[in-house]
């Protein structure tokens, strides 16, 4: 359940305690002191320590514990609750995955909680102990920051990678007739399925940061506005990569059933014209087939020539016909 459980002194990682609240009382009494403690998709069980121990919110506890929340950000008496959406991107098999990570603020704590395996955390914790004054000296707020930093960042990594691949996709659509590309209106529905579920993780977001910017919330260190800020501008240059993708991606469906139509249509005047040029010959020898006495030629020795002629030249001035007319 624990994956990892520290006290973080000026920035720089500590033996304390072993025991929750014994640790976050020292962190409290020394005041340049805070705790961090990561979990991984606990228990109601398994988390009633922490909540008891932290004095966190019921609602929140129960969205931790739940998972498959929209980004957010909520605020409690004693600690502030905020939602990320981890995104990864694979090649292979043109899926995006999200993952869910939970981050309770508090005072001298920070407990986060990860649900699934895409998530930065591990290497962002280990990132940060390497370098403690620039970040980590600032509290529980410099570890929001660099988490919302990390997963945005990844936002940014996800859109370049589908953004290659939707030009794949696109010179697909677009190759000349005759390519097989049978399966390319599924590809595209699934593609933009994918980018649907993108769009999930990073556009709910635009508003929790937009409100750590601003400041005025508890808990949160008022000179880190403008990193909040930082994290804001890249957000929305994803979300616009995102919307672009989205509408690159109803164009190219439109263009491609455009080009299916057109195709279809194509070979609808193919078909026609050569039913047509059939029907000629069959109708005359269906008329000379009729058991009639009195048919034109009926007797004549080059009736029969006569008539093979004049199927071969109707069938002829058609053929030439549809042929200048692009049908054929």
């Amino acid at each position: 359940m624990i994956v990892d459980f520290a006290v973080y002194r000026d920035g720089r990682r500590t033996e304390g305690p072993a025991d929750f609240s014994d640790a976050l009382d020292q962190a409290r009494a020394e005041g340049n002191a805070f705790l961090w403690v990561g979990l991984h998709e606990p228990t109601e069980e398994e988390f009633a320590l922490i909540t008891s121990e932290f004095g966190l919110h019921p609602l929140a506890v129960e969205d931790a514990l739940k998972a498959h929340q929209r980004p957010k950000l909520e605020v409690y008496a004693d600690s502030l609750f905020v939602v990320l959406k981890p995104v990864v991107y694979d090649d292979v098999s043109d899926t995006v995955s999200t993952g869910e990570l939970m981050l309770f603020l508090g005072d001298s704590f920070v407990v986060t909680v990860r649900h699934g395996e895409e998530s930065p955390l591990k290497e962002l914790r280990r990132r940060l102990e390497t370098d403690p004054q620039r970040v980590l000296a600032y509290g529980p707020t410099a570890v929001l920051y660099a988490v919302s930093d990390a997963v945005v960042d990844r936002y940014t990594e996800v859109a370049a990678a589908l953004q290659m691949d939707l030009d794949e996709l696109e010179t697909e659509v677009f190759a000349p007739v005759g390519t097989d590309n049978k399966n390319t209106a599924s590809r595209i529905y699934a593609f933009k399925r994918q980018v649907m579920e993108f769009r999930r993780a990073t556009v709910p977001l635009a508003d929790p940061l937009a409100r750590l910017a601003g400041g005025g919330l508890p808990f949160v260190n008022e000179r880190a506005r403008p990193f909040f800020r930082d994290v804001g501008d890249h957000l929305a240059r994803a979300n616009e990569g995102v919307e672009g993708l989205d509408r690159l991606l109803s164009d190219i469906l439109s263009a491609h059933l455009a080009q299916m139509g057109v195709q279809q249509n194509d070979d609808m005047r193919k078909i026609s014209a050569w039913a047509a040029m059939a029907a000629v010959p069959t109708m005359i020898a269906g008329i000379y087939g009729m058991n009639f006495r009195d048919i034109p030629e009926l007797r004549l020795p080059w009736g029969y020539p006569a008539a093979l002629l004049v199927m071969a030249g109707i069938v002829l001035v058609l053929y030439r016909l549809f042929k200048r007319r692009g049908w054929l």
